[in-house]
């Protein structure tokens, strides 16, 4: 497991820039490591919709 460092945090607004989720934005509401290393963060968007994605789809907006 590398010690990989997440591009945003809890509170900030995002824009995600790859994946299935490409194109959409929203603010970042829950960052967490999956069993396999990853880290996903959960986002929800103007819509009060959420969504998940890794967390290196997404940069600040």
């Amino acid at each position: 497991m590398t010690d990989e460092i997440s591009p945003v945090a809890n509170g900030d607004r995002c824009r995600v820039v790859a994946g299935t989720h490409k194109g959409r934005s929203g603010t970042v509401e829950d960052l967490n490591r999956s069993k396999g290393g990853n880290i996903t963060v959960t986002v929800r968007d103007e819509h009060q919709e959420r969504f998940k994605t890794l967390a290196c789809n997404v940069e600040k907006a």
